[in-house]
């Protein structure tokens, strides 16, 4: 894969991050459904196959989030135990990151910065987490290879993104982006041919020094046209998106046409 070119790059608006009214924490946002329809299922996923599987112990181990924005997937990586730095572009997500931390007791490295450039010494983490993040970003080839870079010999990438299929134009920018009856998100949240199919990444991950491990599945925890109705009661105005996080989750399958998550680990030198 090659850098996004800054004709498709402009179709997305990454800019909404530093929207004053973005708050990220505030159930009313749009972006608190990450908190209460996403991180479910990627935390839960991530917990079983960091620590029930790999059986790697967090004390005192270091952990970096790509792409944080305002803390809300950093604040559960720190309760995992880990020593956590999250890393963002926006100033404005930031600072909300901080505060959300500091109210909460929270002890989290903020710090502006983007995936091309991190600006961390080679092994410096023993954990790497980007979520919701590499469908966004202009040189994917570039942040995969940072990511390697800062990971230490054994470390964990754990990733998730969307897949570029007929199904996740329909879904992901059609359904929940585009069309007025039933759409919950920023109209130029995402991009589609910034979607990135698993062997595309897989490849990359495996150029890096990556040993993939694994791709995961996810879907709705309703049927489509249950789902259907759930968005049309937040857009028709008898739901919030409070009720609409409540109903409408993120679960693992088999299934990889729109969201899918993963795992790899970063390779010692002398492993082929």
């Amino acid at each position: 894969m090659k850098a996004v070119s800054d004709q498709i790059y402009r179709r997305i608006d990454n800019d909404l991050y530093n929207a004053k009214t973005n708050t990220w924490w505030e159930p009313q946002n749009v972006l608190y459904l990450l908190k209460t329809s996403i991180n479910p299922v990627r935390v839960g996923y991530a917990k079983r196959k960091i620590f029930d599987e790999l059986h790697f112990d967090s004390t005192g181990k270091k952990a970096l989030e790509v792409g944080c924005g305002g803390g809300i997937l950093c604040e559960e990586i720190a309760q995992m135990g880990f020593e956590t730095t999250g890393i963002d572009p926006s100033d404005h997500s930031l600072e909300i990151a901080r505060n959300h931390a500091k109210l909460g007791g929270l002890n989290i490295n903020y710090e502006k910065g983007t995936g091309e450039a991190l600006p961390y010494k080679d092994a410096s983490f023993d954990v790497v987490f980007c979520c919701d993040v590499l469908e966004h970003v202009r040189n994917l080839p570039k942040v995969i290879s940072e990511i390697s870079r800062v990971l230490k010999p054994d470390g964990i990438f754990m990733f998730d993104t969307i897949n570029r299929t007929l199904v996740s134009k329909v879904v992901a920018i059609k359904i929940w982006q585009e069309w007025k009856r039933w759409a919950f998100m920023p109209p130029k949240l995402h991009t589609w041919k910034m979607f990135i199919k698993p062997e595309e990444l897989k490849l990359l991950l495996l150029d890096n020094g990556f040993d993939f491990k694994e791709f995961c599945g996810t879907e709705p925890n309703v049927s489509i046209p249950k789902m259907l109705s759930f968005l049309r009661k937040r857009t028709k105005g008898v739901w919030t998106y409070v009720e609409l996080g409540e109903n409408f989750k993120l679960v693992e399958s088999k299934d990889m046409n729109i969201l899918y998550m993963g795992l790899a680990v970063k390779k010692h030198k002398d492993k082929s």
